[in-house]
C-alpha cells in the first residue's frame, strides 16, 4: 500500500460521488446478491454492526464485508439504534438481517447484537469502516486455533478526506501502533476497539457482555458534552480476560480502514494528536508498571 493512496481493494466499495439515493438499480441488485450469501441460518460467525443514522455510510461497509472470501458460514446483522434518517430503508432495500434497538447508545446496540448472534464466533464491525477481503478468516483464525485465545483485535488506518494525503494519517497511525504495543502487557483492554475486534460468543455472554455504567453516544468525541470515558468495547475486553487471552492480529491483510470523522469532530488531526499525546505520555508509567488489568 502506498503511503499516499488507499489500497486497491477499497475502491469498489467507495461508490465515489454517490449517496444511497444515487445508487442505480444495478448497484442495489449487486449488493443484494452479495449480501444474500452472508445470511446463514446456522452461522459459524456472526458479524454485528450497530448503526445510528448511517444511510450514506452503511451500504459501503456492507459492500466490503459481503466481498469477503471465506468458507465459513456467516451472518451479517445490523442493529439499528433508533435511527431517524433512512437507515432502515437502506437495510430493507438491501435485504440485510437487522434488529431495532430503541435504547440509545452504542453499548445497548452491541449488547442486543450479542444477544441475537447465532455464531460461535462474534465479530464486531462499524458502519463507517471498510473490511479487507480476508478479514473474516484472519480474525477468526486465532480463535479457532487456540482454546486459550478468547478475543482478537486488529490494526486499522484512517480514510483521509478527498484530495487529502495519507501521509499525516500514516504517521499518526505509527504513533498509535506503538501505543498499542506499549499497552499490551498491562492495559490491553484499551486496544480493544469496537470496529475491529472479535471473540467467542458464549464467553462474551457469560462474562458480562458489553454492559457499562454509562453508555456512550456513537460519535463520543473528546470534548463533547456527551463524552464517556468508559467504553463498552474495553469493558468486553476486561470481561473476556476473566477466561482467556486476547490476541493482536498483525497480518496486514486484516487491516481495517475507518472514517476519520471522530477525529475531525475533535478539531482535526493535529488537535486530536496533541490531546492523545498529552494523555498517553502522562500514563506511560501506568502502561509499563501499573497493576495488570485482567
Amino acid at each position: 500500500m502506498s503511503l499516499f493512496q488507499l489500497p486497491k481493494w477499497i475502491k469498489p466499495h467507495l461508490f465515489e460521488g454517490k449517496n444511497f439515493k444515487d445508487l442505480t438499480d444495478e448497484d442495489i441488485n449487486s449488493l443484494r446478491s452479495k449480501i444474500k450469501h452472508f445470511k446463514s441460518d446456522d452461522p459459524d460467525v456472526s458479524i454485528m454492526i450497530p448503526a445510528w443514522n448511517e444511510e450514506n455510510n452503511i451500504y459501503r461497509t456492507l459492500s466490503s464485508l459481503s466481498s469477503n472470501i471465506t468458507s465459513l458460514r456467516v451472518e451479517i446483522v445490523v442493529i439499528n439504534n433508533n435511527s431517524t434518517d433512512q437507515t432502515q430503508l437502506v437495510l430493507d432495500k438491501l435485504g440485510v438481517k437487522n434488529y431495532l434497538q430503541p435504547k440509545q447508545g452504542t453499548a445497548f446496540a452491541r449488547e442486543l447484537g450479542l444477544e441475537k448472534a447465532l455464531g460461535k464466533y462474534h465479530l464486531c464491525a462499524d458502519s463507517d469502516s471498510f473490511y479487507p477481503p480476508q478479514w473474516i478468516d484472519l480474525m477468526c483464525k486465532p480463535l479457532m486455533a487456540n482454546d486459550n485465545i478468547v478475543g482478537v483485535y486488529g490494526r486499522y488506518s484512517f480514510i483521509p478526506s478527498k484530495d487529502e494525503s495519507r501521509l499525516p494519517w500514516f504517521l499518526y497511525e505509527k504513533v498509535t501502533g506503538a501505543m498499542v504495543r506499549l499497552r499490551k502487557a498491562r492495559r490491553e483492554h484499551i486496544n480493544f476497539l469496537g470496529f475491529n475486534m472479535g471473540f467467542i460468543t458464549e464467553v462474551g455472554r457469560q462474562n458480562g457482555g458489553f454492559n457499562v455504567l454509562k453508555t456512550r453516544a456513537f460519535e463520543n468525541a473528546i470534548g463533547s458534552e456527551n463524552f464517556v470515558e468508559e467504553a463498552e468495547d474495553g469493558r468486553m475486553a476486561v470481561n473476556l480476560k476473566k477466561t482467556g487471552q486476547l490476541k493482536l492480529v498483525t497480518d496486514s491483510r486484516a487491516r481495517v480502514f475507518t472514517s476519520a470523522r471522530r477525529i475531525n469532530a475533535e478539531g482535526g488531526l493535529i488537535k486530536s494528536f496533541k490531546h492523545r499525546f498529552l494523555k498517553h505520555s502522562g500514563q506511560l508509567s501506568e502502561y509499563l508498571n501499573g497493576v495488570k488489568v485482567e
